[in-house]
């Protein structure tokens, strides 16, 4: 391709961000620093300084938008910025399940692949519908955001490497169910809820489901090792891409210490 006929493909592309916005208020994950800034020189002078104005930021890797890197669980696993540039970016597809599920309830690969074309090797991002409770937005609940959505059900995470999806993006607190979390324990009413909701659904009880020595934390702990992450907090324009196949790109910080790392993702798609 000529770099005019580039051009013109380029000027016939939308950029949808699919970012979470990020403040102070940006709740981190349950139990995880959240976001700090403060100013150390300010443009008339203060604090060591004058003539522009400077921040200083405290944070975790895990406010807002982020992506959870092999070292996060995997100790021999690849740092955010040892992880190559073209891992990052790739064709995909956001498929939107906002419709068949709620609180506590199981994602399939089934209701995933019967509402978009899902390919091999494939970015997949998840539409739950649980991004409308983030916390700047007009529905906001952190407690449902972070303890009650949904999450995938127990053959996910084996049809997830069979297919080598590259990456998996969610819009909702963890690539996890939350009960498969230590959230479980932190939040035994909801639980309850959650069991309840199972046994009504499957005819068994939580555990009889999700075995814990087999699913605690196992799209962390068992495809971290097999160098397929997880985005977490997608939300931004992601409902305007719903069902399409995009072009896919996240852009971390390039940081060779970094477990995970705050990040900008976005969906490219013709006009």
């Amino acid at each position: 391709m000529k770099i005019e006929e580039f051009f013109n493909v380029m000027n016939e592309v939308k950029v949808y961000d699919l970012t979470q916005r990020l403040s102070i208020h940006t709740p981190p994950w349950p139990s995880y620093m959240p976001l700090g800034i403060q100013y150390f020189k300010r443009l008339a002078g203060a604090h060591m300084g004058q003539g522009a104005n400077g921040q200083i930021i405290t944070t975790s890797n895990h406010v807002g938008t982020h992506i959870d890197g092999e070292i996060h669980f995997h100790s021999s696993g690849r740092t955010i910025g040892d992880t190559p540039l073209d891992f990052w970016y790739g064709p995909g597809v956001v498929v939107d399940i906002s419709d068949q599920v709620g609180d506590y309830d199981l994602y399939t690969p089934e209701m995933l692949m019967n509402k978009a074309e899902i390919k091999e090797r494939d970015i997949l991002i998840i539409n739950t519908g649980y991004h409308k409770y983030a916390w700047d937005q007009p529905e906001s609940d952190e407690v449902r955001y972070f303890v009650n959505h949904p999450g995938p059900s127990p053959e996910f995470h084996k049809w997830a490497l069979k297919m080598k999806i590259k990456w998996i993006g969610v819009d909702c607190g963890s690539a996890d169910h939350p009960m498969n979390t230590i959230i479980r324990d932190w939040h035994p009413k909801r639980f309850k809820e959650a069991e309840e909701k199972i046994i009504a659904t499957y005819g068994k009880k939580w555990d009889e489901l999700f075995p814990p020595k087999e699913y605690y934390q196992v799209m962390h702990i068992k495809l971290f090792p097999k160098g397929l992450v997880h985005a977490e907090n997608i939300g931004g324009e992601i409902d305007q891409v719903n069902n399409k196949r995009v072009w896919i790109g996240l852009f971390p910080l390039r940081g060779i210490e970094l477990e995970s790392s705050m990040c900008r993702v976005v969906a490219i798609a013709p006009k």
